[in-house]
């Protein structure tokens, strides 16, 4: 009896433990919350890569206007659908002025990323919506960021205040910015395991 119960609750313990890495009700919803952006270089010349900037800073200025007061994804998605030619014309301008003429093409659907650190903040690889902006032959090195909530800019520096607004959850919030902690580390790969198993 004594030996059974000992099992038992070492069985118990170790659940516990295990359901502590696990990534709890609303973590995967991570990928359904977040908007990316994905502005793709000519070319990886030193003159590219300056005007994929160029044409970063103009997309972000441009965009940041039309999300403000944005609270869910879906609304982000319809504004940046209704205002893509906007976001187009914006990126041309930027590419004109800087003396280039180069074709630019914006698009926004689902796409695959692979795991991304952006100050302070790590996002799990996986399928998220994306504004992508290509710029020429689209050939060069990429520029990622997060579009919404508006985690690009560094205006936006409490990034916890940025997701809370937007009804991101604080586990939500944690697992990518606790990364390095390892129960946080096992978690975010999880996420990963879990979103690549979903789509085989």
């Amino acid at each position: 009896m004594y030996k059974r119960l000992l099992i038992f609750t070492f069985c118990v313990i170790g659940l516990i433990t295990v359901l502590g890495f696990l990534p709890i009700r609303g973590e995967s919803e991570l990928y359904q919350n977040v908007v990316r952006l994905h502005v793709l270089a000519n070319s990886d010349s030193e003159e590219d890569q300056t005007l994929k900037l160029e044409v970063r800073d103009a997309i972000l200025e441009k965009t940041q206007l039309m999300l403000r007061g944005c609270t869910s994804k879906s609304q982000a998605q319809q504004i940046i659908e209704y205002n893509l030619p906007k976001i187009e014309a914006t990126a041309k301008n930027a590419v004109t002025r800087a003396g280039y003429d180069y074709s630019v093409s914006v698009q926004l659907g689902n796409e695959e990323y692979p795991t991304k650190n952006y100050e302070g903040c790590c996002f799990p690889a996986g399928e998220y919506l994306s504004l992508r902006v290509l710029i020429g032959s689209a050939e060069g090195q990429n520029w990622w960021c997060v579009l919404f909530p508006p985690m690009c800019l560094s205006a936006a520096s409490d990034s916890s205040e940025a997701f809370a607004q937007v009804g991101l959850t604080g586990d939500q919030y944690n697992v990518i910015t606790q990364t390095q902690n390892p129960k946080y580390k096992v978690r975010f790969k999880l996420l990963e395991a879990f979103e690549t198993a979903l789509k085989n």
